[in-house]
């Protein structure tokens, strides 16, 4: 009964999320909230200017509601496994509903703000830091409040080492960091939808074989909404998720590696979210020490978050910006590069069900 909840959760989570394209599309146009595109970029992102965007609406529906009736369709079955079990897993839900709906509505104020006044800059960085930190703050207050907080960290294949009182420092600024680099990776048609499936797909078999069944259930409806979300949002985008939606997931993806009470799986299961965040950060701070040491500043990747150096320049993305490279036209299409990154995502999110 357990896994038939599980099949029809996702097909729910997918049909419901799939189903509201047709009415919250129009609806999103009829607003005029559409994307806007800096004009540093290619010509292809230009195109999408005045695209739907906050989609991510679309697979807020889908995700919990599915996840409720799942919930109820499964909760015999985890009664009689134990009361304390079915009553601790439907806590953890709601700390992780709640968390990935705090981050998305930090992502919906700055969406709103930049769809209202027409440009590509919503809400000041330190606006955003701060709500940011008070979700995390609270996220990691409730877990520590529930007992879902272990400081023994377990890396793959046996190996364990307690880390004490540093565990709440580097949770809090990892917490933040794996948010936005899920916001960062969100650049291209059917990127960040593709590569979350994964992931949660990854988290439910994890959480599955750890006995965390309501966690599971919750990467399941993630895993729909997501897939749901991709009949809009492949190539050619008909709607963006915006930050509304990769926000939201940020925080989901957050909640549900908490859920298993595993954050060290983390380095594995958000491999790609962790590539595109240190592109831009290393990038960004190597630039500015060389413009201080030199007087002019100097870039390790051709562009960054990494999806837009593979966009104009293919495998070659070490190295300074070339408009000879680029005249080449020996980019990938944004179709290969959701391809390639979804394919390592599905490698590392594997290696980290058996090494876990």
């Amino acid at each position: 009964m357990i896994r038939t909840g599980f099949l029809i959760t996702a097909l729910m989570s997918f049909s419901i999320t799939a189903l509201s394209g047709f009415f919250f599309i129009p609806w999103l146009r009829k607003m005029k909230f559409g994307q806007t595109i800096l004009d540093e970029y290619l010509d292809e992102h230009k195109s999408k200017r005045g695209t739907p965007t906050m989609g991510g609406f679309m697979f807020y529906l889908g995700i919990i509601m599915s996840l409720c009736l799942g919930l109820m369709m499964v909760s015999k079955e985890m009664r009689k496994i134990s009361e304390a079990i079915f009553t601790n897993e439907s806590l953890s839900l709601t700390i992780s509903i709640s968390t990935a709906l705090s981050f998305g509505l930090i992502g919906f104020v700055d969406d709103y703000i930049k769809v209202a006044k027409k440009q590509n800059l919503g809400l000041k960085p330190i606006h955003k830091i701060i709500g940011q930190v008070a979700v995390t703050v609270v996220f990691l207050w409730a877990q520590y409040a529930t007992g879902h907080i272990s400081t023994l960290i377990r890396l793959p294949f046996g190996y364990t080492f307690e880390i004490g009182v540093l565990y709440y420092p580097i949770a809090f600024l990892g917490i933040i960091f794996m948010t936005n680099a899920v916001n960062l990776t969100d650049g291209l048609d059917g990127l960040c939808s593709s590569v979350t499936t994964v992931s949660a797909v990854g988290i439910m078999m994890i959480s599955m074989a750890f006995g965390f069944w309501g966690n599971a259930l919750f990467s399941c409806a993630v895993a729909g909404g997501c897939v749901g979300f991709l009949v809009w949002n492949y190539h050619p985008a008909k709607v963006f998720m915006g930050d509304t939606g990769s926000m939201f997931l940020g925080g989901a993806v957050v909640a549900m590696i908490w859920g298993v009470n595993r954050p060290e799986i983390i380095i594995f299961v958000g491999i790609i979210y962790i590539i595109e965040a240190l592109s831009v950060a290393i990038q960004t701070t190597y630039f500015k020490i060389t413009r201080k040491i030199g007087g002019k500043g100097r870039r390790i990747f051709r562009k960054t978050p990494l999806h837009h150096a593979f966009q104009e320049y293919g495998i070659s993305i070490i190295g300074e910006p070339s408009e000879e490279l680029l005249s080449r036209k020996r980019g990938w299409s944004e179709e290969m590069i959701v391809l390639f990154f979804t394919l390592i995502q599905r490698i590392f999110s594997y290696l980290a069900y058996i090494g876990f």
